[in-house]
């Protein structure tokens, strides 16, 4: 005979269910300014929704002979009033809201103190639509900053700790942020900074904008960092973790571009999986933009495709300069046509590339990569010479068995990222 099944437990008196409790825990790490991007996001939803809606009817008038609107996808007539009013009180409405909230902001408390999940739900956000987050001026939008170890600003003039002369600074990579630098209890910059007597510096940037955009960025930020260090800058390395080798290389040629003193200290940059050649991922999503738009009938859901932001796109070829996407719409199919770029001869520079393949499996491992990035990519490979990276052999590790994020932890990193750092500089070959 089965045995009767146990009443559900009751909630302990004056508290709520788990789910609950965890829905409020959540509420908590919310700041003030995070409804506002939150309802800012909703009334470009909103609008979005209307004008896929506004296209389709407009694809089913077309095919029915029928003329449409002034501008191209919209309709016209009674039907084309309808869409513009729902336009129209739409941004009226959100604006409104916008003004309210504003208001309501002093009053709603204190901030709450940073929360990794907060942080990577931000980031993650900031990674997928963070050039419209800008150009929206959309309070959830990541300003570029330096940070210590925990997330904390960085501030020259009142350090926590005794600074050391030689600085390391990590960059995170696409959709991530400086806390997730520490993946299964460890941290490069922590390790590092423990063998190395470093002082570990992390990047925070919105990695949706174009790449170029955070590598100018980030050599103004350098070359105020440096100025105001509170001893003087004997050695500057840099570690960049997938998009962040992007970020890096470009912040390397802005500064040198523009005579920047932090550019002569720098020693060593290695990069961790970092696609200098693109991610087979994003030429992928390119084809389907133009599969999607190839059909009059689902050509409005192009948009959807389409929201992938600045950041994303550049990694299709890996754009690190303003001239690699000039002149070419990023959502249009077509071939590489970046500026070359070499590494920088003054610094000495190291690849890692992952590959979830074994160390016999050669075929596999070019085809499967990391899971994002494919190991050609990673150490610089290339047909054409002018853009083929030169990594000496000894500069280059290649880790099976891996994935792109395990580039984070793995003990095999570690040890190399020890080894090369530390030697002196010395000049790159």
């Amino acid at each position: 005979m089965a045995a009767a099944p146990k009443p559900p437990k009751s909630p302990k008196p004056g508290g709520a269910p788990g789910g609950a409790r965890a829905a409020l825990a959540a509420l908590r790490q919310l700041r003030a300014s995070d409804l506002r991007g939150a309802a800012a996001l909703a009334t470009q939803g909103t609008l979005g929704a209307a004008r896929m809606a506004e296209g389709v009817h407009r694809a089913v008038h077309r095919s029915m002979g029928l003329a449409g609107g002034a501008e191209p996808g919209r309709t016209g007539g009674i039907t084309g009033a309808v869409y513009g009013a729902v336009h129209g009180v739409t941004r009226l409405v959100g604006a409104g809201v916008q003004v309210g909230l504003r208001a309501l902001e002093p009053f709603l408390g204190r901030e709450p103190p940073e929360s990794p999940e907060r942080e990577a739900l931000v980031a993650a956000l900031n990674g997928v639509m963070g050039d419209r987050l800008a150009v929206d001026g959309n309070p959830l939008a990541t300003p570029l900053s330096l940070r210590l170890r925990g997330g904390k600003p960085l501030d020259p003039a009142a350090l926590p700790f005794g600074a050391s002369g030689h600085i390391l600074l990590l960059a995170h990579g696409l959709c991530m942020n400086d806390l997730q630098w520490r993946r299964a209890g460890h941290d490069h910059g922590e390790a590092l900074a423990a063998t190395l007597g470093c002082t570990p510096v992390y990047l925070r940037y919105n990695s949706g904008l174009h790449t170029w955009e955070n590598g100018r960025a980030l050599a103004e930020a350098l070359e105020s960092l440096v100025a105001r260090w509170p001893v003087p800058v004997e050695r500057l390395d840099l570690l960049g973790h997938s998009m962040g080798g992007l970020v890096l290389r470009s912040a390397l040629q802005y500064g040198s571009q523009a005579g920047h003193a932090w550019r002569a200290r720098v020693g060593h940059t290695v990069f961790l999986g970092t696609p200098h050649h693109g991610a087979p991922l994003e030429r992928a999503g390119n084809w389907a933009d133009v599969l999607i738009g190839s059909n009059p009938w689902s050509r409005p859901f192009a948009r959807l495709a389409q929201l992938r932001s600045s950041g994303i796109t550049d990694l299709r070829f890996g754009h690190v300069q303003e001239g690699d996407g000039q002149g070419r719409a990023r959502f249009r199919a077509g071939r590489d046509a970046r500026l070359a770029l070499p590494l920088p001869g003054d610094v000495h520079c190291h690849a890692v590339a992952a590959t979830l393949a074994g160390a016999r499996s050669p075929r596999a491992q070019r085809m499967l990569g990391d899971g994002l990035v494919t190991p050609p990519s990673a150490l610089g490979h290339h047909t054409d010479p002018a853009r083929r990276l030169h990594f000496a052999a000894a500069d280059t590790l290649v880790v099976h068995g891996a994935g792109h994020l395990d580039l984070l932890s793995d003990a095999r990193v570690t040890r190399q990222l020890r080894q090369w750092l530390r030697v002196a500089p010395r000049p790159a070959p």
